[in-house]
């Protein structure tokens, strides 16, 4: 698949409120999308409201341009797409999310995404200037989206298709894995108190239990520090019931 140099515009047909603007704009920012369209905002541009619930996306990270029509917002799109969750009566295609940004991305021209304003949607105006219909799988008695939370769903979609997948952490590791010793050296010592506190009984049973004790530390996945803090808190405990071993060396 050949894929498109072009982000897609993400249109706002007749937005309402600043605020849903800028959550908009935020997680337009968040997926990497720059593009943002505005027709015919209710409250006009700039928006105070919108920069605020942007978080920083407006005006720096995402550009925000103004049109007084759906036609001149989608001038430049070789495709466009619409979203709506309710049938228009048009013949026109219905993809899901996965299948509108497959589209999006193998269009070697720039594709426009329409979404329309919170109280109403798309008029069906708009929807006619559309190749196809974009539709999320929400539940049948409960299908209104929020401005904002649809921006957001599209978004995630489109930054998805282009990751290899999640990345493999989100940080160095602030402390390193535990040695196999320091893990040892954990269970024996608690272990050793539990035999005091005269927990493996009866004696048959001791390996068992043992066993079942050392598989579960050992899944965790402890790093150095957690084995020091554990083997602090089991000295405590000892301690506390006044029965803590002099000279150990932990």
């Amino acid at each position: 698949m050949t894929l498109s140099a072009f982000t897609p515009a993400f249109i706002l047909v007749a937005p309402q409120m600043g605020e849903n603007i800028g959550a908009a704009a935020r997680v337009m920012a968040n997926f990497g999308l720059p593009d943002l369209r505005l027709v015919a905002p209710r409250d006009g541009w700039p928006n105070p409201a919108a920069e605020t619930m942007s978080a920083g996306a407006l005006p720096d990270v995402v550009t925000v341009t103004v049109c007084e029509t759906v036609e001149q917002a989608i001038a430049d799109c070789g495709l466009v797409l619409a979203t709506t969750a309710r049938p228009r009566g048009m013949e026109k295609p219905v993809l899901g999310a996965g299948a509108a940004i497959a589209r999006v991305r193998s269009t070697p021209v720039r594709a426009g995404i329409l979404f329309g304003a919170e109280r109403a949607g798309l008029p069906n105006e708009s929807v006619a200037l559309a190749d196809a219909i974009l539709s999320f799988p929400v539940a049948p008695g409960f299908g209104s989206l929020n401005l904002a939370q649809a921006v957001a769903l599209l978004a995630h979609a489109y930054a998805e298709a282009h990751a290899s997948g999640p990345p493999a952490a989100f940080a160095q590791a602030v402390d390193l894995p535990a040695t196999r010793e320091e893990l040892v050296g954990m269970m024996e010592h608690f272990e050793d108190e539990l035999d005091r506190a005269g927990f493996f009984f009866p004696d048959a049973k001791r390996a068992p239990m043992t066993q079942n004790l050392r598989n579960a530390f050992t899944r965790a996945g402890w790093t150095a520090q957690e084995v020091s803090t554990f083997r602090g808190a089991i000295k405590a405990l000892a301690i506390g019931r006044g029965k803590a071993r002099i000279n150990r060396d932990d």
